[in-house]
């Protein structure tokens, strides 16, 4: 062979060993990337694909393996007091998908249409910080509302709903409401109605930007958020997804989790957890407020305060938000909560009860 087509053959193979080089680096770089969601489950549905031509109500809920009683409670709440057609994608961690899957198969939510989603935890790393005063509030499943879109959801409005609700109004309903032009979500106001004033002030609970923020901080006093605004609550919101993409929400989100790890400028100590005051930082002034009725809150916060029946009978949406569950005792207005709860069949989620642990 001629010198000539040796220096070729060298060539040749120093390509290919260049080629393989390069598509071993992009394969290791995208499995090392952390993704949100896993394979999702088949929906209980004719078909896996969403339509967009059928009105469907889309539902982010998170199932968390310890609390997958309470998810099931909100499906099922959901589920029985409408017509329309609701699409849930439940979104947990990779220990809850066989348990969420059983819990729904085996009882009378079988018929509902769903995807479970796996959330990776891992995205979280360098944002959250460890706190001993609330841990539940720092569960990962908590901030799976700053990841919407990068959740494999196929709609282009959906309704985030947490654990600790009951649904009592028509779902579509609220799936209707209009959203202001630029406004990528729908919020409840911490300064809407009589009642839950009422409710706030025997409880002391805090509707101010002040007690969600260290306003000590140079960078939270940079905001220019005057702290005697009005705070609300991320509990139950509806996002526009397309639009919640385009303004980047949950880069900037991220931006205020990883400030809050380095200086510490909130803490779940304060009033709602370490979940909150990214979503109150990013949206001031950007959302649209809910119908007062369709987030009744603050249910949680004592065992003690009660609304009137009279006025629960009128809300669309409760939530016990705070420290006290309907699942455990003492809470209040366990009653509208029972209705909905669905016994585990595995028997893993059981309801504490006085005199009675099952």
């Amino acid at each position: 062979a001629s010198p000539c087509a040796s220096v070729n053959r060298v060539l040749l193979v120093l390509l290919v060993l260049l080629v393989c080089l390069l598509l071993h680096s992009t394969l290791l770089r995208a499995s090392s990337r952390p993704k949100l969601s896993g394979t999702p489950t088949q929906t209980l549905s004719n078909s896996t694909e969403v339509s967009e031509a059928e009105p469907v109500v889309p539902v982010v809920i998170c199932a968390s393996e310890e609390r997958i009683g309470a998810t099931m409670a909100v499906i099922n709440s959901v589920y029985s007091n409408t017509d329309a057609s609701v699409f849930f994608y439940i979104v947990t961690l990779r220990d809850a998908v066989k348990l969420t899957r059983q819990y729904i198969m085996k009882t009378k939510l079988k018929g509902i249409t769903y995807k479970i989603l796996e959330f990776n935890p891992m995205v979280l790393k360098g944002k959250v910080k460890p706190d001993s005063s609330r841990p539940e509030l720092l569960h990962p499943l908590n901030f799976v509302r700053f990841y919407l879109p990068l959740l494999d959801i196929k709609h282009k409005r959906v309704i985030y709903l947490d654990d600790d609700v009951i649904v009592q109004g028509d779902i579509k309903d609220l799936f209707n409401m209009k959203l202001k032009p630029g406004h990528a979500a729908a919020f409840s106001t911490d300064c809407d109605l009589p009642s839950t004033h009422e409710m706030v002030r025997s409880i002391g609970m805090q509707t101010t930007y002040m007690g969600f923020l260290d306003y000590r901080k140079e960078e939270v006093r940079d905001l220019g958020i005057d702290p005697r605004d009005c705070s609300f609550n991320p509990g139950v919101f509806v996002a526009d997804v397309s639009e919640w993409k385009k303004q980047k929400i949950t880069k900037q989100l991220e931006k205020w989790m990883e400030e809050n790890f380095r200086t510490n400028i909130y803490s779940s100590a304060m009033a709602g957890g370490v979940a909150t005051p990214p979503m109150l930082i990013v949206f001031h002034d950007k959302y649209t407020t809910l119908d007062p009725l369709w987030h009744v809150r603050h249910m949680g916060w004592s065992p003690d305060a009660r609304y009137s029946e009279r006025f629960l009978e009128e809300a669309h949406l409760l939530h016990w938000n705070g420290p006290f569950k309907p699942w455990h005792y003492p809470a209040v207005h366990l009653d509208l909560w029972e209705r909905w709860f669905i016994p585990d069949p595995s028997r893993k989620f059981s309801l504490v009860r006085p005199k009675s642990n099952s």
